[in-house]
């Protein structure tokens, strides 16, 4: 295998110089819930070299291509930056008013919602995110952020636009609303029905776990129980559940992609365990978990198949998944990053 400029090619490349002899080679992580743009508080990066760092963190952990989730701070000079794994931005969050993280989605009343999506579409690579669901305070439980209709023609508007849109839902009400509009991925879904499986599998709407987040939950509801203890007891629930739902997606022929929603309260550089998780968790075979965190997840995301990215691992993780934590080469845009020992 030669790596010739920016390409991946099987003929000789006169003069090569040979990097490795020995190994597993993958085209490259990616993470399809990922937010360069947030860090710890979660509060919103003040700096394009915080974006760099934070993404640095997950390309040396074998992550060459990133679909950033949501941003409440532009960096698009950082797109095809050498050095930097292939980013896909999603714009940032809309969300309702009052209904979402402080300071990180921007925040819509219900007559805003459907143009601020639209508008986001036009500002990122191809994605747009939708805050589908929050806790309601009111209510004292999860509860969509929009009426139906809203949630419907915000995602209708935005693909009008060009863009795909992924939506956050954790609620049963919410995610059902949104698969039937036809959002193009499910971020977390932890209310899926099993009767929504067959609808997004056969409409190719993508589900994109982030089980590490979900494995937060507990202490969610814990800080939830003295004020909000029906939402706490729901959270809960989800979570002991989301691992036979994320298995009964993959069963069903519903496109399974990695992320690890990094950024805010999930460490950069954590895809190896989100892999761990979705298949000791949820019982999906090592082969399908690397597609899906790899080659599938490329092509989902309309990066072509033959790009110089490579990572390389000593030992199979086919037979050892834990084997994704220790990256021996990294290739990106056919620069050597990382060369074996």
């Amino acid at each position: 295998m030669y790596v010739d400029g920016d390409r991946i090619s099987f003929a000789p490349v006169p003069g090569a110089r040979t990097v490795a002899t020995a190994g597993f080679a993958l085209p490259g992580l990616v993470d399809a819930h990922c937010h360069i743009g947030i860090r710890r508080g979660p509060r919103a990066i003040e700096s394009v070299e915080e974006a760099r760092t934070l993404a640095h963190t997950d390309r040396d952990a074998g992550v060459l291509a990133i679909r950033d989730a949501g941003s409440p701070y532009p960096y698009p000079e950082l797109v095809g930056e050498d050095g930097m794994p292939r980013l896909i931005r999603a714009g940032h969050h809309i969300a309702a008013s009052r209904r979402y993280l402080r300071g990180i989605g921007l925040e819509c009343e219900p007559h805003e919602a459907v143009a601020a999506l639209a508008r986001q579409a036009k500002l990122g690579d191809g994605w747009v995110k939708l805050v589908g669901d929050w806790i309601d305070r009111g209510k004292g439980d999860l509860a969509p952020s929009f009426e139906p209709e809203i949630l419907t023609a915000a995602i209708h508007a935005a693909q009008a636009e060009g863009a795909k849109v992924a939506v956050h839902t954790f609620s049963e009400e919410a995610v059902a609303c949104v698969v039937e509009a036809g959002a193009d991925s499910i971020e977390h879904g932890t209310g899926l029905a099993t009767d929504l499986l067959d609808r997004m599998a056969a409409r190719g709407i993508a589900l994109v776990p982030t089980m590490i987040n979900i494995e937060t939950f507990d202490d969610i509801a814990a800080g939830a129980d003295a004020k909000f203890p029906r939402y706490a007891d729901h959270m809960r629930r989800l979570k002991r559940n989301f691992p036979e739902v994320v298995r009964a997606a993959w069963e069903a022929g519903v496109p399974v992609y990695l992320g690890t929603d990094a950024g805010g309260g999930i460490d950069h550089g954590l895809a190896a365990e989100e892999m761990r998780l979705l298949h000791e968790r949820a019982g999906i075979p090592a082969a399908d978990v690397l597609a899906a965190a790899s080659w599938r997840a490329r092509e989902w995301l309309g990066i072509p198949a033959d790009l110089g990215d490579l990572v390389v691992y000593e030992r199979d993780p086919r037979a050892d998944i834990a084997a994704v934590r220790e990256p021996s080469l990294v290739v990106l845009r056919g620069r050597l990053l990382k060369a074996p020992k």
